[in-house]
């Protein structure tokens, strides 16, 4: 049974290099996401929606390849953050933040199989007395086939307080040199294990939806990479 690594079907959309501004174009793929509210240092909400989509993602996978043979790596926790003012994620004003956590799954999890996995966690979960999550933020989660579009992302290696910088010269300065302009929710891909990983060597993919202000300025293929430092055309 050969084992499907998501990350490298197309590197560019789950890897970067810090210091320079990338231009992707992201298709439609499948997520389980759960939305919330507030700091999530200190949200008890937002820790048990992590630990259900975890529970979810890994239960998925034991049962695909148990019952579809289908077998494939668990993808890193991704996040989308919006408020009513964006200065706020600059000023690091965590309490303002909504959030949506979400982690890739893979194109043959459908409505059905989510539905059926899911109660089959639940299920384990209610059986344990220390689980990290209940059911109902397990029941909170759901499955949704989503497409970001075109976006520019860059690397950030440091702790999460230390992006404001970097997100402020992605906002004013690189999107504009980009021909370009934001849309949607500031999005942030965790590529280090959270439990593990020293907040000064954390890897987090900084990625902002953006549009074209100038005709043909941004690739439309779904593996192109392009430089904000180059000349796009």
């Amino acid at each position: 049974m050969t084992k499907i690594d998501m990350k490298k079907e197309v590197r560019c959309f789950y890897s970067g290099r810090k210091g320079r501004f990338d231009i992707v174009s992201l298709p439609e793929m499948n997520f389980l996401k759960i939305d919330g509210m507030g700091d999530p240092n200190r949200s008890k909400s937002f820790s048990r929606a992590v630990a259900a989509l975890f529970a979810l993602s890994y239960n998925t996978k034991f049962h695909s390849k148990l019952e579809l043979k289908r077998d494939y790596a668990v993808m890193p926790l991704e996040a989308l953050w919006c408020a009513e003012d964006h200065s706020v994620f600059v000023r690091q004003e965590r309490s303002e933040w909504q959030w949506t956590a979400m982690i890739r799954q893979p194109d043959w999890i459908d409505e059905a199989l989510f539905d059926e996995f899911r109660d089959l966690t639940i299920g384990k979960i209610n059986r344990k007395r220390d689980a990290a999550t209940d059911e109902s933020a397990l029941r909170k989660v759901r499955l949704e086939r989503w497409c970001e579009g075109l976006c520019i992302q860059t690397l950030h290696q440091g702790s999460f307080a230390s992006e404001g910088p970097v997100i402020r010269d992605m906002h004013d300065r690189a999107i504009p040199e980009a021909g370009a302009r934001a849309r949607g929710k500031h999005h942030e891909v965790y590529l280090s294990d959270l439990r593990r990983t020293s907040s000064d060597r954390l890897r987090t993919l900084l990625r902002q939806p953006i549009e074209s202000t100038q005709f043909g300025i941004v690739p439309e293929g779904k593996d192109d990479q392009v430089d904000v430092g180059e000349e796009l055309a």
